[in-house]
């Protein structure tokens, strides 16, 4: 079953992970809560008993209490900028807080039994099954955090159940470990759900900003993104010319898979830098960050000549060499000027750009007339 858990749950996709991982920094208050009763119920087992080891057990709780109180703390503030190896990074801190927090508890409740402190055994066992079921209801979102930290916390209470004498002991252990495999099913169970539930928000998320056709954003997401945008930028208003021939030559199916292969150019074209949308029927849309001033304004050229560039060249579709062309319109701005004279404004000078392109034959790209008034508010 452990291995079974691991495998379906260990590695959830990046996006799903990084919602799990906020899910589980949300606990600050049930972790206070919890760090505090375990101190005093440690120390006053303590200060009853005078056991050495109650009194380590009393410092390590303090000390990882602590610790798992400081990193809840601080995970808000770092979560925006954190990468992807990094959400991994505070996954651990987390379960390794809490499993040595649980192992901690499950020592103290194995020396109670072992003394024959039976009311410190009560307090403390009652303590550790309110810890598993807390941590059933908050650290399930990461199943492998129950089983890790269960696993450590119940493991010495069965231990010590075993060896004591009387039969009652021996009767409580393999309760223990029928209560350790529901708990598992339980944060299996919950895991799955919360993991279904955010794959099916990720993927209306999805369909709703993503051009059902090429995969590409769609207008929504590119004006989302450009609302967003912070620097300098090219902007390339790109359309297709000779596409209407095609698709009443070949067909819409031609048509589509033509745009298809359309949008994975101009994705390469932009690569890493930048967004390549589709905003509808053949028109495409161009985000790249660049350098300030005219080195801005050079890379801004290079990429609009690159995406006319290959869409000139032939496209495969239906097993017949097709060629069209493609026109574009250029405008650098940064995010200043967005703000001063708005994004609809910009996107329209693009459109300008470009059609004055399509007017003069296409198969080229053209600066918005007003460029160097851009230009200076760029530069």
């Amino acid at each position: 079953m452990i291995r079974r858990v691991l495998s379906e749950q260990l590695s959830p996709h990046p996006t799903v992970r990084r919602e799990l991982v906020d899910l589980l920094y949300t606990a600050f208050p049930q972790v206070l809560a919890l760090c505090v009763t375990s101190a005093i119920v440690v120390v006053t087992l303590l200060l009853l008993q005078r056991d050495p080891v109650y009194a380590v057990t009393a410092v390590l709780i303090v000390v990882i209490g602590a610790g798992r109180l400081a990193s809840l703390w601080l995970y808000p503030a770092h979560r925006p900028n954190l990468s992807e190896r990094e959400v991994i990074l505070w996954e651990r801190v987390y379960g390794i807080g809490a499993a040595s927090f649980g192992a901690v508890l499950g020592v103290v409740s194995a020396r109670a039994l072992q003394i024959g402190d039976l009311p410190g055994a009560w307090l403390a066992f009652g303590l550790s099954m309110s810890f598993c079921v807390g941590m059933v209801s908050r650290a399930a979102v990461r199943p492998w955090v129950v089983l890790l930290t269960s696993g450590l916390l119940l493991a010495p209470i069965l231990v010590m159940a075993l060896l004591q004498p009387q039969m009652q002991f021996k009767v409580g252990a393999v309760l223990v470990v029928l209560f350790w495999m529901m708990m598992q099913e339980a944060a299996r169970h919950l895991s799955s759900a919360f993991i279904e539930r955010l794959e099916s928000r990720q993927a209306l998320s999805k369909r709703a900003s993503q051009d059902f056709l090429t995969g590409l954003p769609n207008r929504g997401a590119f004006l989302s993104t450009l609302g967003s945008a912070r620097g300098h930028l090219a902007i390339i208003a790109v359309d297709l010319d000779g596409f209407k021939p095609i698709n009443d030559r070949y067909g819409h199916q031609a048509g589509d898979e033509l745009l298809r292969q359309v949008a994975k150019r101009l994705q390469q074209c932009v690569a890493e830098r930048g967004v390549a949308a589709r905003f509808g029927g053949d028109e495409f849309m161009l985000l790249q960050y660049v350098h300030p001033g005219q080195t801005g304004c050079d890379e801004a050229a290079t990429l609009a000549r690159n995406a006319v560039t290959a869409l000139s060249l032939p496209f495969n579709v239906v097993g017949l060499s097709i060629r069209i062309g493609a026109s574009a319109g250029v405008v650098v701005t940064d995010h200043q000027c967005l703000a001063e004279i708005g994004v609809e404004v910009v996107l329209d000078q693009a459109d300008r750009a470009l059609y004055a392109v399509k007017r003069a034959g296409g198969g080229s790209w053209q600066w918005f007339n007003d460029h160097q008034t851009l230009l200076r508010a760029a530069g």
